[in-house]
Order: structure tokens, then C-alpha cells, then sequence
């Protein structure tokens, strides 16, 4: 019966069943083919990125070298995202206000977090606190993008870590809005920051036809860090994905929204069509509705046992693997932030992992790569500004 319905079927609807079978076996086999194609490359990842590692730096010997091709680069960058005469940074370049900030150490701190600035249970340190969005031109806040916290704390005794600046006392955390970074080392900064210089964001992760040495991996990192506006900057969790000493041990930091150490509030709906919305939520928190806002201050300590990598910022240390621990609580209360001198003397005003003592010392690649970049470029655009 059914051979003799196939016979009658007219040659032209034999064929598109014919394709359709066929089309639907090589999806089939596709499909096989893709998941057991993921299924090596997660075991094979799994594998290649696994404990122990190391707890010591390794600088390769070209660092050096490839540190200038970069600080070139950056110094590039801002001359060419200059809004009009006036020289911004090359990365984190729009602020969203610079706020007076109070960081409590906890009063009960356990006596093996009692490091650096937090070695003394209770102390609140007077800090400064710039939030920004990430890219190096001042975007609308609707794009996606990455987004920034810095803080530095003032009055900090010690012995700072750069000679030039004994006399500031300063402690300094800088963070952005994910977990890991895009690229690993400094040599994959070097070729990135370059494509994305030469306007080639994209291309910055195949820097040539041998699919070896493309970096999809690091893609869906950086597609991932671009990720849609918050409602507020005090919304946000902030990651400071490359590590610090916290004295003998490694860690990393983080700051998360703590709310439930505020009074309650609820932020009135903004208009995300406006271009600095994000500014206008934050005023609209601390200036208009005098509201505080409320954050934990937390570490993670390295596990050397775990795949926690010092020397790679592209590999998240697993908040499964080793949890958060809270070290202190930040508020930022009701303030008047948003005026022509303060944006001025925001825009001024330097962050670097470097400002600090040495308990907090920044360690690996990328953060030694950020004590000659963040130098150059803060020494070059304030040169330049002041002949404006």
C-alpha cells in the first residue's frame, strides 16, 4: 500500500522528501557531532585547568617590552577619545560622580582576615568612591557595557608601594561589573588593546587565520562583561579580577549591594533614554531623596589546591570552590556630589591598584602590567590638560 502511494506521488514531491530525509539525517549528525565537539572541549578545559597552582608570580623575560607597546597604545587611545580639548581616560572614561563614602571594618572580624587596612575591628576609613561606566569614549549608560567601581581610601599609615607617593596614605581597590577579565596575560593585552585601538574590537580575538590561536573562549567573556544597564550603580556587584596580596595569602575582592543595611527605599522609575541616566539615578538616591546606599566589602582567599590561577585573569576563582567572606561594610550617605567643581575635581582625581601598602600589593601580569599603564596615561592626560 504505502510503496504503491510513493509510486504515485509525482517525481518533483519524491525528491523534496528525499531532501528533507537528508536534510534532517545531517542536522542529526550535526548536532552529534557539535555536542560531542563540546563534550571534549569541556573535559579537555576541565582538564588543562585544574589544581595545584602556583602562589608565586611568574613574569615572563619580554614582559617589560611588551608593557611599552602597551602604554603606547593607551596613550594613543586618549588621544584619539579626547572630548573636545579636554584628555579622558583610556578605559572607564564617563563617571557617574565621584561620592564621599564611610568603609566600617567589621567589629567582629575573624583574626585571620585582620590584614592591611582591615587589621583593626571596627575602624571606619573616610573614602572616596568614583563609579563609571567602562568604555574609553562617554557612551550613552543604555549601552551595553561594562561598569566601574574604584575607591581609596585616605589617611592610611604605612609605607605606600610607589616611592613617589609616600606622602599621599592611600589605599586603593579597583573594580568592574564581572568576575573575570577578556584576556589572560599581558601578551594577549598587548594584541587586543591594539586590534581595538586600530578599531578592530572584534578582530581582537582572531588575530589570525590559524583557528589556534583564536580565542573564542575570551570572546564570550568580553560579550558577557558587556552587559545590559543596572537601574543604579548601587545595584551592581563589582569584581576586582586580578588579585592582591592580603599579607602572606592571595585574594580578590569584591563589593555587592547590601541593602538590608539601609533604610529601605525603592528607586523612583528613570527615563533610560536619557543619556546619563545613571548619574541622575544616583543623584536622585543621594542628593534628592538624602537615602544612603549600602555595600558589603568582601575577599576571596586563595585556594592554591583549587584552578585559581594569579598569573591568568581570564579564570574565575569558583565562589563554589571558596566562598566570599565579608571584611567590612561601605555607605555612601545623602551628599550633594553633582556640581561643576566636584565633576572637575572627579575627572582629576587618579585610581590605582598601586596606591596602597604593601598588605594589599597587586600581584600577577595584568596588575603589573596596570602599575606602568595607569602611570603613564594618568601623567600624560593631566600634562595635557593642564595646557588646556
Amino acid at each position: 500500500m504505502i510503496s504503491t502511494f510513493k509510486k504515485e506521488l509525482p517525481l518533483r514531491a519524491r525528491f523534496w522528501l528525499w531532501l528533507g530525509r537528508l536534510l534532517g539525517k545531517t542536522l542529526l549528525i550535526l548536532l552529534a557531532i557539535g555536542l560531542l565537539g563540546w563534550a571534549i572541549g569541556t573535559a579537555w578545559f576541565a582538564w588543562q585547568h585544574r589544581g595545584p597552582v602556583s602562589t608565586l608570580e611568574q613574569i615572563p623575560a619580554d614582559e617589560a617590552g611588551m608593557t611599552q607597546d602597551v602604554i603606547q597604545t593607551a596613550v594613543r587611545i586618549v588621544d584619539q577619545h579626547r572630548e573636545g580639548t579636554r584628555y579622558l581616560r583610556d578605559a572607564h572614561a564617563k563617571a557617574h560622580g565621584c561620592v564621599k563614602a564611610e568603609v566600617k571594618v567589621l567589629p567582629e572580624l575573624a583574626q585571620s582576615l585582620r590584614q592591611g587596612v582591615f587589621s583593626e575591628p571596627g575602624k571606619t576609613w573616610q573614602a572616596m568612591i568614583r563609579l563609571s561606566n567602562g568604555n574609553a569614549y562617554p557612551q550613552f549608560d543604555s549601552m551595553r557595557d561594562a561598569r566601574g567601581m574604584a575607591i581609596k581610601l585616605f589617611d592610611v599609615p604605612g609605607k605606600q608601594l610607589l616611592k613617589n607617593r609616600q606622602h599621599q596614605h592611600e589605599q586603593d581597590f579597583v573594580m568592574f561589573s564581572h568576575p573575570n577579565f577578556f584576556v589572560s596575560d599581558v601578551a594577549e593585552y598587548r594584541q587586543n588593546v591594539a586590534a581595538q585601538a586600530d578599531g578592530k574590537k572584534v578582530m581582537a580575538f582572531f588575530p589570525g587565520w590559524d583557528p589556534r590561536t583564536w580565542q573564542i573562549r575570551h570572546l564570550f567573556i568580553a560579550l558577557a562583561t558587556l552587559s545590559p544597564p543596572p537601574k543604579s550603580p548601587t545595584e551592581t556587584t563589582y569584581f576586582s579580577v586580578s588579585p592582591y596580596k592580603f599579607s602572606e595569602a592571595n585574594a580578590k575582592f569584591r563589593v555587592a549591594p547590601a541593602p538590608d543595611n539601609c533604610p529601605a527605599y525603592t528607586l523612583p522609575r528613570q527615563n533610560q533614554d536619557q543619556p546619563n541616566f545613571l548619574r541622575s539615578a544616583l543623584t536622585q538616591q543621594l542628593s534628592t531623596d538624602r537615602v544612603p546606599a549600602c555595600f558589603v566589602l568582601q575577599i576571596q582567599r586563595q585556594d592554591a589546591n583549587r584552578y585559581m590561577p594569579i598569573e591568568d585573569t581570564s579564570i574565575e576563582w569558583r565562589e563554589r570552590d571558596v566562598p566570599f567572606e565579608t571584611v567590612a561594610h561601605i555607605t555612601l550617605p545623602p551628599q550633594d556630589f553633582d556640581t561643576p567643581a566636584l565633576n572637575l575635581a572627579c575627572d582629576n582625581l587618579s585610581f590605582n591598584p598601586w596606591f596602597g601598602i604593601e598588605a594589599h600589593r597587586p600581584i600577577g601580569g595584568i596588575n603589573r602590567l596596570r602599575k606602568a599603564v595607569y602611570e603613564a596615561v594618568s601623567d600624560y592626560r593631566h600634562s595635557q590638560n593642564a595646557t588646556q
